[in-house]
């Protein structure tokens, strides 16, 4: 690992081969931003490839950005290359089709002889490897706040060509105040966890007012993609299982956060290939994976990636947790939404997705008007379910009517 200068990082990134080169780059809430900087003053054209471009991603003739989750980066953009797939699948990509020819990852100050990729693991691992492969271009934006997390974040520094110094605070949540709707959603989603089981949450008040529910359980494991706060609030409220590692993909939290991953040693970051393997997620008894969502249709279909048919973001784990929870001995599939849309005055719960869906066959979709369990129901139970315990009463007669004309009430009208 060599220590340059901003003109060295954009004389090695112009010599790239080929006429559009792709860059794979730390996404998220990691983002490389000087790096990303200079990428786009240097290359004419190229492929940004990243996971939750955030704003104020490059957006101009030229680059094309690539991602199989979109961010709020580039929602909108006309020269957006959405891949439509599950997470746990994205680093064959490397191996196939989109082979990477520059690596810019943004990591912690070198410790013997390592520097670690910090809150953002995720693809980045997968990506180095098949680009050593290829002889092409590593990049460290190194920064002295960036956590030194363990697990497969942790790279040797004879695997990084270059390295620009970039001091800076991480990116953390803005603060949300709870409401009584989430309060509630989330003190139904934790009757689904058990002591001794494993917990996967997501970001958001939905997520944290689950977290609080899980309070009262002891030792809980965790295997999530995302690990933020909520997960914190766990470790020190004792529900987590002290013997047991707590195993995430990427964080996303408070400076309090980020100063308790640093050299945590219960804290394994792990690859997404490994965090997202449904067959992994399944070997967790107890699984109980908590997901959001914008819509659920009277089949059990969830919209968790379309607004008004234009993509928001995307599949993400979504699929392959759903998949693994449910295949888990005596685990739990969650998906948790309010049901009512302020914004748009409209209900979440409709009769039929005219959008992609994202995953469907769950075990229970939990509203803030209850729990429609929908395991080894049939079709017209679990339509019944979502009607009369998830969705908003002011929906419910239209919802009905709908179910009819879908043919899925009983001939006596009923479930």
């Amino acid at each position: 690992m060599e220590l340059v200068n901003e003109r060295v990082v954009a004389d090695r990134l112009a010599a790239l081969a080929g006429s559009e080169p792709r860059l794979v780059v730390s996404g998220n809430f990691a983002t490389p931003w000087e790096l990303v900087r200079i990428a786009e003053a240097t290359l004419p054209r190229c492929r940004l490839f990243a996971l939750n471009p955030q704003a104020g991603w490059p957006r101009r003739p030229g680059i094309v950005t690539e991602t199989p989750f979109v961010g709020p980066g580039v929602r909108g953009d006309p020269g957006l290359d959405y891949l439509p797939m599950r997470l746990s699948l994205v680093p064959r990509l490397f191996a196939s089709g989109r082979p990477p020819d520059a690596v810019l990852v943004h990591a912690s100050v070198p410790r013997h002889g390592t520097v670690s990729l910090g809150i953002e693991v995720n693809i980045l691992p997968a990506a180095l490897e098949y680009v050593a492969r290829r002889g092409g271009l590593v990049v460290a934006q190194i920064n002295r706040d960036m956590p030194h997390t363990r697990g497969d974040a942790v790279i040797d520094v004879d695997r990084i060509d270059l390295a620009l110094e970039v001091d800076g605070p991480l990116p953390s949540p803005t603060p949300r105040s709870a409401d009584e709707t989430a309060d509630a959603i989330g003190e139904r989603v934790a009757r689904y966890a058990v002591d001794g089981g494993t917990v996967q949450l997501g970001i958001g008040l939905l997520p944290d007012a689950a977290a609080a529910g899980l309070r009262r359980r002891r030792r809980l494991g965790v295997w999530t993609e995302l690990l933020g706060d909520g997960i914190l609030g766990l470790d020190r409220a004792g529900a987590l299982d002290p013997d047991r590692n707590l195993s995430a993909t990427f964080l996303f939290g408070s400076p309090e956060l980020y100063a308790w991953a640093d050299d945590q040693p219960r804290l394994e970051m792990l690859r997404t290939e490994v965090v997202n393997d449904p067959t992994r997620i399944a070997a967790h008894p107890g699984m109980l994976s908590v997901n959001g969502a914008l819509q659920v249709d009277l089949f059990d279909q969830v919209n968790a990636g379309y607004v008004r048919s234009a993509i928001y973001s995307g599949f993400g784990g979504q699929p392959d947790f759903v998949t693994g929870a449910l295949h888990s001995h005596g685990g739990h599939a969650v998906v948790a939404l309010r049901s009512w849309h302020d914004k748009t005055d409209t209900s979440t719960v409709i009769p039929l997705l005219g959008d992609p869906v994202t995953s469907f066959q769950h075990s229970v979709i939990v509203t803030e008007h209850g729990c429609a369990e929908l395991f080894g129901q049939g079709q017209r139970g679990q339509t019944r379910l979502l009607i009369e315990q998830a969705a908003d009463p002011r929906s419910r007669p239209g919802l009905r009517e709908a179910a009819g004309r879908l043919g899925l009430v009983g001939p006596d009208g009923g479930g």
